[in-house]
């Protein structure tokens, strides 16, 4: 992938399919200031929080095992600012040497134990793509944003952080083997990009919500089943989290606390590769 091109969803200026972005929708701390210089302020914030982003192109994708192409299209777009997280970006937090090995840009990991290597850094606001595939049917990992260094302090293997928001990657074979093992029903998860709060973090999910209203559903089902790539786009801005899967918009929350932390590789009993993880801090 070119450094100047990077993979991205629609106009961030555009209307979400959630709910509008508007210049108040992202600047609440103007109330009692002139409406125009407000309005002016906050249109400058947000053009600024896009680093010049534009309207994207669609990359085209061959299709996979009976798939239609158009499941695993891209939108690309130029754009400066972007770096590469590698080996040395991440330190393990409660697991083994070789849970995640690195071979380039990519990270490949046993699945066990279930646990997470995060960055070095921590982030606030944020835009990052990666593209992941698991190598077993069933399998389960994901990342977690804005997990507090609080959430992780004293993790043990086998346990995940307290804090943080998980952006989920299943497999679709998950459920079968859920409603297998455990003789529950499976509906409270998807396979297509859920995202979610965990433990002490909060999070307003984005509809569709899954039964228990704690999560937001993907609107639409766009993954692949193992060993098939998939493409995720992730941005994290004041608070608020969106997710693209394989090129379009399906889930997110926002009014997060916390809303700065490491970003996590998460470990979860399943082989999984995640390939070409690119950030790109915004203001």
């Amino acid at each position: 992938m070119n450094a100047s091109v990077e993979t991205l969803p629609h106009n961030f200026l555009s209307q979400s399919q959630f709910e509008p972005q508007t210049c108040s929708h992202y600047c609440r701390f103007l109330p009692g200031v002139c409406c125009q210089l407000g309005a002016f302020i906050c249109c400058l914030s947000l053009l600024l929080g896009t680093l010049g982003a534009q309207e994207p192109q669609v990359e085209k994708s061959p299709s996979a095992q009976g798939k239609t192409a158009d499941i695993r299209d891209a939108a690309i777009i130029d754009g400066s600012g972007w770096r590469t997280l590698q080996e040395r970006d991440f330190v393990s937090v409660n697991l083994d040497q070789d849970t995640w090995t690195w071979d380039g840009t990519t990270a490949k990991c046993t699945g066990f134990p279930t646990g997470v290597a995060r960055t070095r850094e921590q982030f606030t606001n944020f835009e990052m793509v990666a593209r992941w595939r698991h190598l077993s049917v069933g399998g389960n990992s994901g990342f977690f944003i804005w997990a507090s260094p609080e959430g992780m302090a004293g993790l043990k293997p086998d346990e995940l952080p307290q804090t943080g928001i998980e952006i989920q990657m299943l497999d679709h074979g998950f459920r079968d083997k859920y409603e297998k093992n455990s003789s529950r029903k499976g509906d409270w998860f998807s396979t297509h990009g859920d995202v979610f709060a965990v433990g002490r973090s909060k999070l307003k999910p984005f509809p569709p919500l899954s039964p228990n209203g704690r999560r937001s559903f993907p609107s639409e089902e766009r993954t692949l089943g193992s060993p098939n790539w998939n493409h995720y786009y992730v941005r994290a801005i004041n608070g608020e989290v969106r997710l693209w899967v394989n090129g379009k918009e399906v889930s997110g929350g926002k009014d997060a606390d916390p809303a700065k932390g490491h970003i996590c590789l998460e470990s979860e009993g399943a082989p999984v590769e995640i390939k070409d993880i690119r950030i790109r801090v915004l203001p």
